[in-house]
Protein backbone atom coordinates (compact mmCIF):
# COMPACT_ATOMS: atom_id res chain seq x y z
CA UNK A 1 0.00 0.00 0.00
CA UNK A 2 1.15 3.56 -0.72
CA UNK A 3 -0.01 6.58 1.27
CA UNK A 4 0.82 9.77 -0.68
CA UNK A 5 1.04 13.00 1.34
CA UNK A 6 1.48 16.25 -0.60
CA UNK A 7 1.28 19.91 0.30
CA UNK A 8 3.20 23.20 0.48
CA UNK A 9 6.23 23.97 2.67
CA UNK A 10 5.43 24.18 6.38
CA UNK A 11 2.16 22.23 6.19
CA UNK A 12 3.70 19.48 8.33
CA UNK A 13 4.20 16.86 5.60
CA UNK A 14 7.49 15.41 6.84
CA UNK A 15 6.49 15.15 10.49
CA UNK A 16 3.05 13.77 9.69
CA UNK A 17 4.38 11.29 7.12
CA UNK A 18 7.08 10.06 9.51
CA UNK A 19 4.51 9.62 12.32
CA UNK A 20 2.01 7.91 10.01
CA UNK A 21 4.67 5.48 8.74
CA UNK A 22 5.67 4.61 12.32
CA UNK A 23 2.04 4.06 13.37
CA UNK A 24 1.26 1.82 10.39
CA UNK A 25 4.63 0.01 10.28
CA UNK A 26 5.27 1.36 6.76
CA UNK A 27 8.52 2.73 5.28
CA UNK A 28 8.81 6.51 5.08
CA UNK A 29 9.97 8.24 1.87
CA UNK A 30 11.08 11.88 2.15
CA UNK A 31 11.09 12.99 -1.49
CA UNK A 32 11.99 16.54 -0.46
CA UNK A 33 15.31 15.29 0.94
CA UNK A 34 16.12 13.90 -2.51
CA UNK A 35 15.58 17.32 -4.15
CA UNK A 36 17.59 18.95 -1.37
CA UNK A 37 20.47 16.55 -2.07
CA UNK A 38 20.45 17.53 -5.74
CA UNK A 39 20.36 21.21 -4.71
CA UNK A 40 23.32 20.75 -2.36
CA UNK A 41 25.29 18.95 -5.07
CA UNK A 42 24.43 21.70 -7.58
CA UNK A 43 25.65 24.40 -5.19
CA UNK A 44 28.88 22.48 -4.60
CA UNK A 45 29.40 21.59 -8.28
CA UNK A 46 27.97 24.58 -10.20
CA UNK A 47 29.56 23.58 -13.51
CA UNK A 48 27.51 20.37 -13.70
CA UNK A 49 23.93 20.14 -14.97
CA UNK A 50 21.43 19.51 -12.13
CA UNK A 51 19.65 16.82 -14.19
CA UNK A 52 22.92 14.91 -14.68
CA UNK A 53 23.63 15.21 -10.94
CA UNK A 54 20.13 13.92 -10.11
CA UNK A 55 20.60 10.87 -12.31
CA UNK A 56 24.07 10.04 -10.91
CA UNK A 57 23.76 10.82 -7.20
CA UNK A 58 23.58 8.01 -4.64
CA UNK A 59 21.03 9.18 -2.06
CA UNK A 60 20.28 7.03 0.98
CA UNK A 61 17.28 8.01 3.08
CA UNK A 62 16.56 7.06 6.68
CA UNK A 63 17.08 8.60 10.10
CA UNK A 64 20.19 10.17 8.55
CA UNK A 65 20.40 11.29 4.91
CA UNK A 66 23.54 10.26 3.00
CA UNK A 67 24.68 11.71 -0.29
CA UNK A 68 27.37 9.68 -2.07
CA UNK A 69 28.26 8.12 1.28
CA UNK A 70 28.48 11.38 3.28
CA UNK A 71 26.04 12.42 6.01
CA UNK A 72 24.21 15.56 4.81
CA UNK A 73 21.25 15.46 7.21
CA UNK A 74 21.90 18.96 8.56
CA UNK A 75 23.53 20.43 5.45
CA UNK A 76 20.42 19.93 3.27
CA UNK A 77 18.27 21.96 5.72
CA UNK A 78 20.31 25.16 5.29
CA UNK A 79 18.23 28.11 3.94
CA UNK A 80 20.34 28.43 0.77
CA UNK A 81 19.76 24.73 0.02
CA UNK A 82 16.00 25.14 0.56
CA UNK A 83 15.98 27.99 -1.96
CA UNK A 84 18.10 26.02 -4.44
CA UNK A 85 15.87 22.95 -4.00
CA UNK A 86 12.84 24.93 -5.16
CA UNK A 87 14.81 26.00 -8.25
CA UNK A 88 16.14 22.55 -9.20
CA UNK A 89 12.69 21.06 -8.64
CA UNK A 90 11.42 23.11 -11.60
CA UNK A 91 13.98 21.42 -13.90
CA UNK A 92 12.14 18.69 -15.90
CA UNK A 93 15.31 16.59 -16.15
CA UNK A 94 15.77 16.61 -12.36
CA UNK A 95 12.13 15.68 -11.78
CA UNK A 96 12.28 12.86 -14.33
CA UNK A 97 15.41 11.37 -12.73
CA UNK A 98 14.08 11.59 -9.18
CA UNK A 99 10.58 10.37 -10.04
CA UNK A 100 12.19 7.30 -11.60
CA UNK A 101 14.23 6.68 -8.42
CA UNK A 102 11.16 7.19 -6.19
CA UNK A 103 9.05 4.76 -8.22
CA UNK A 104 11.83 2.16 -8.05
CA UNK A 105 12.00 2.52 -4.27
CA UNK A 106 8.23 2.15 -3.84
CA UNK A 107 7.79 -0.73 -6.28
CA UNK A 108 7.62 -3.20 -3.37
CA UNK A 109 6.40 -2.95 0.20
CA UNK A 110 4.22 -0.47 2.09
CA UNK A 111 5.15 3.21 1.97
CA UNK A 112 4.20 6.62 3.27
CA UNK A 113 5.68 9.08 0.77
CA UNK A 114 5.56 12.85 1.06
CA UNK A 115 6.35 15.68 -1.32
CA UNK A 116 4.66 18.02 -3.75
CA UNK A 117 3.74 15.64 -6.58
CA UNK A 118 3.53 12.17 -5.01
CA UNK A 119 -0.21 11.73 -5.59
CA UNK A 120 -0.28 13.53 -8.94
CA UNK A 121 2.88 12.20 -10.64
CA UNK A 122 5.03 9.76 -8.66
CA UNK A 123 2.28 7.43 -7.40
CA UNK A 124 -1.03 8.44 -9.01
CA UNK A 125 -2.43 4.97 -8.17
CA UNK A 126 -1.69 5.35 -4.44
CA UNK A 127 -4.48 3.82 -2.35
CA UNK A 128 -4.65 6.93 -0.16
CA UNK A 129 -3.80 10.47 -1.22
CA UNK A 130 -3.73 13.30 1.31
CA UNK A 131 -3.13 17.00 0.63
CA UNK A 132 -2.02 18.84 3.76
CA UNK A 133 -2.34 22.59 4.01
CA UNK A 134 -2.33 25.29 6.69
CA UNK A 135 -2.67 29.07 6.92
CA UNK A 136 0.41 30.81 5.43
CA UNK A 137 1.18 32.52 8.75
CA UNK A 138 1.10 29.22 10.65
CA UNK A 139 3.27 27.51 8.05
CA UNK A 140 5.82 30.36 8.28
CA UNK A 141 5.75 30.19 12.08
CA UNK A 142 6.48 26.44 12.04
CA UNK A 143 9.28 26.75 9.51
CA UNK A 144 10.87 29.73 11.34
CA UNK A 145 10.83 27.74 14.59
CA UNK A 146 12.38 24.75 12.82
CA UNK A 147 15.14 26.86 11.24
CA UNK A 148 15.63 29.26 14.16
CA UNK A 149 15.15 32.24 11.86
CA UNK A 150 12.92 35.31 11.40
CA UNK A 151 9.24 34.59 10.76
CA UNK A 152 8.75 37.57 8.41
CA UNK A 153 11.65 36.48 6.20
CA UNK A 154 10.31 32.92 6.08
CA UNK A 155 6.82 34.18 5.16
CA UNK A 156 8.22 36.23 2.25
CA UNK A 157 10.40 33.36 1.01
CA UNK A 158 7.50 30.95 1.40
CA UNK A 159 5.20 33.11 -0.75
CA UNK A 160 7.78 33.09 -3.57
CA UNK A 161 8.29 29.35 -3.27
CA UNK A 162 4.54 28.64 -3.22
CA UNK A 163 4.11 30.73 -6.37
CA UNK A 164 6.97 28.91 -8.10
CA UNK A 165 5.67 25.48 -7.04
CA UNK A 166 2.09 26.17 -8.13
CA UNK A 167 2.92 27.71 -11.51
CA UNK A 168 5.79 25.53 -12.74
CA UNK A 169 5.12 23.80 -16.05
CA UNK A 170 6.09 20.34 -14.81
CA UNK A 171 4.33 18.73 -11.83
CA UNK A 172 2.79 21.89 -10.33
CA UNK A 173 1.77 21.73 -6.68
CA UNK A 174 -1.93 20.86 -6.56
CA UNK A 175 -4.16 18.30 -4.85
CA UNK A 176 -4.29 14.98 -6.69
CA UNK A 177 -7.66 13.80 -8.01
CA UNK A 178 -9.40 12.01 -5.15
CA UNK A 179 -7.07 13.44 -2.49
CA UNK A 180 -8.41 14.10 0.99
CA UNK A 181 -7.57 17.70 1.92
CA UNK A 182 -6.60 18.25 5.56
CA UNK A 183 -6.08 21.76 6.98
CA UNK A 184 -3.58 21.40 9.83
CA UNK A 185 -3.99 24.98 11.14
CA UNK A 186 -4.34 24.80 14.93
CA UNK A 187 -3.86 21.02 15.06
CA UNK A 188 -0.93 19.28 16.70
CA UNK A 189 1.01 16.55 14.92
CA UNK A 190 -0.62 13.67 16.82
CA UNK A 191 -4.10 14.85 15.83
CA UNK A 192 -3.16 15.01 12.13
CA UNK A 193 -1.34 11.65 12.22
CA UNK A 194 -4.39 10.05 13.86
CA UNK A 195 -6.62 11.35 11.03
CA UNK A 196 -4.31 10.02 8.31
CA UNK A 197 -3.88 6.64 10.04
CA UNK A 198 -7.67 6.33 10.35
CA UNK A 199 -8.06 7.09 6.62
CA UNK A 200 -5.41 4.48 5.75
CA UNK A 201 -7.00 1.79 7.92
CA UNK A 202 -10.37 2.38 6.27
Amino acid sequence: MIVAIDGPAGAGKSTVARGTAAALGFTYLDSGAMYRCVALAALERPREEPAALAAALDVQLGERVRLDGRDVTEAIRAPEVSEAASRVASDPGVREALVRKQRELMSAGDWVAEGRDIGTVVAPDAELKVFLTAAPEERARRRARELGTDEGTVLADQALRDQRDRTRAHSPLEPAPGAVELDTTGLDVDEVVAQVVELARR
